[in-house]
């Protein structure tokens, strides 16, 4: 199959560098007319390339010794070999080719690692089968390869000779690309730093620690979302966030963290949503403005369900296990794309954060590390990790406004939320994670261990009730190591004396030091 006009003007709107021609994804989605974000586009130059490829803009540009046949073949091969796999955009050159060419190209060179690889990719990815006989007995081929992608648990496809190792199946299936960053942070072993901070630290002081934790955890979700929620209702958040990881991720499971989160649902219902869904403004005639649409109603269960599976097989342990922090960020940011509740996504998607971390055993028992907190403290690159990969699916989705101010839908997108790359969602919460666990949980549990040494001196020094030594440690810690004069007017705080008040500053600047 021949691809023609591969040196358009433009690309996504995007000029081509000067003496260039599309390569790869690129040349796929211009020639075959297909609709979805290619985020690193690639094209060949005409002339030689110092070090074979440079960046320039948003193109990695290639010398001209990489130029493939202008066939289907030819740049299949070149983005498979030479660019990071886009399973949304082969899903797609699937849809728009003819079943008999992938055949042909498979027949063409049956026992050939690339050939293998898009009839496995072809039959996993649509669901269709092709009209060809199991493969030959050869030497087993990964799916992915392992020094460019974090894997999964390994599963033998007999029929392709392919050793699957996907991080998910055809219904649901991120990616995650191993980076430099990424590597750095899983080797840093921040589970076992964290269990060696707990192992130092008194059973007592740990729990006030970990209450004191989840309550900022469960306040900073409802920041991010713009809310200021009663203190009942945060404690009763809080509540189903510590039980994250004891019940199985499902349809039930989330459906009952859906009703503790809303609470009252006369106006809100329960569960997956029946309409559509969208996020932005609208103007002043309540149209709508949208910045990112949901999955459509209609996909949303299906899309779920392929959610929980990919949960399921990235949970089982061995050898090859996948990191317990790019699990919690492939289900969670998944979760948040497909937006698969009328409201509360955002707060459910962070609670199944701490539900992969706790499932598998990532966090201590009865621990909760505030991620929440670290993400609402750096929520321009969390909103930035959210809409660099959302905006661009906007080109792909037709939708028009219904009378009620809401969006509908208009072509099949359940694609775009099935398949995506998953590497910068993952180093964006690998950071959160790695300095609730180096940072904050330290330094929490050194706070609590200074306010018990200045409490205690306290009550050794003056007789008074346990919250009135609670409130001059946080007066004085306030007022930078001051009492302040306004509260020494007021009672009890005027019975001290200027002696005992100076004494009192020097306990607790004492113990803070």
């Amino acid at each position: 199959m021949q691809l023609d006009d591969l040196s358009p003007p433009f690309f996504l709107d995007e000029p081509l560098p000067e003496g260039t021609s599309l390569a790869g994804w690129s040349a796929l989605v211009s020639s075959l007319g297909i609709r979805g974000p290619v985020r690193s586009p690639a094209c060949i130059s005409e002339k030689h390339v110092r070090g074979n490829r440079r960046v320039e803009g948003i193109w990695a540009v290639f010398d001209r010794r990489y130029l493939p046949e202008k066939t289907l073949v030819g740049h299949l091969n070149f983005a498979l070999r030479h660019e990071d796999i886009d399973l949304l955009i082969l899903k797609r050159v699937f849809d728009a080719v003819p079943q008999d060419d992938i055949e042909a190209l498979v027949e063409a060179t049956p026992t050939g690692a690339f050939s293998r690889r898009i009839w496995f990719f072809y039959e996993t990815l649509t669901g269709r089968t092709l009209d060809i006989a199991d493969a030959q007995k050869v030497t087993a081929i990964p799916a992915l390869d392992p020094k460019r992608y974090f894997t999964g648990t390994e599963r033998f496809s007999q029929r392709h000779r392919v050793r699957d190792n996907l991080l998910g199946t055809g219904d649901f299936c991120p990616t995650i690309r191993r980076t430099g960053k990424l590597e750095a942070l899983v080797a840093l072993d921040l589970a076992h730093k964290a269990q060696e901070t707990i192992g130092r630290t008194g059973g007592h002081v740990l729990a006030r620690a970990a209450s004191f934790m989840l309550l900022a955890d469960s306040r900073a979700s409802f920041e991010i979302e713009g809310e200021r929620p009663p203190v009942n209702r945060l404690e009763r958040w809080g509540r189903a966030v510590l039980e994250a990881g004891k019940r199985p991720l499902n349809q039930t499971e989330i459906y009952r963290l859906h009703r503790i989160l809303i609470g009252d649902d006369r106006l809100t219902p329960i569960g997956y949503r029946e309409d559509g869904v969208f996020l932005g403004e609208r103007d002043h005639n309540n149209e709508p403005i949208p910045e990112f649409i949901g999955a459509r109603a209609e996909d949303v269960f299906e899309l779920m369900a392929g959610l929980n599976e990919c949960n399921n097989r990235l949970r089982i342990t061995d050898t090859d296990e996948v990191d317990p922090v790019l699990q919690a960020a492939a289900v969670a940011f998944g979760f948040v794309y497909i937006h698969p509740l009328a409201d509360g996504n955002g707060r459910l998607h962070r609670c199944l954060i701490h539900h992969v971390l706790a499932e598998r055993k990532f966090t201590p028992t009865g621990m909760v590390f505030p991620v929440s907190s670290v993400m609402l403290d750096r929520i321009d690159d969390y909103r930035a990790v959210l809409q660099q990969h959302s905006a661009p699916l906007m080109d792909s989705i037709d939708w028009r406004p219904l009378p009620n101010g809401n969006v509908e839908v208009q072509n099949d997108t359940a694609d775009l939320y099935r398949f995506f790359d998953c590497t910068a969602e993952a180093e964006f919460l690998y950071e959160c994670v790695q300095r609730t666990i180096e940072d904050d949980l330290p330094r929490e549990i050194e706070y609590l261990k200074r306010h018990d040494e200045a409490l205690r001196g306290i009550m050794n020094t003056l007789e008074m009730p346990d919250s009135m030594a609670q409130q001059i440690i946080v007066f004085i810690r306030q007022n930078d190591g001051r009492f302040p004069r306004r509260r020494r007017v007021r009672e009890p705080f005027s019975r001290l004396s200027d002696d005992e008040i100076a004494m009192l500053e020097r306990i607790v600047g004492e113990a803070f030091s």
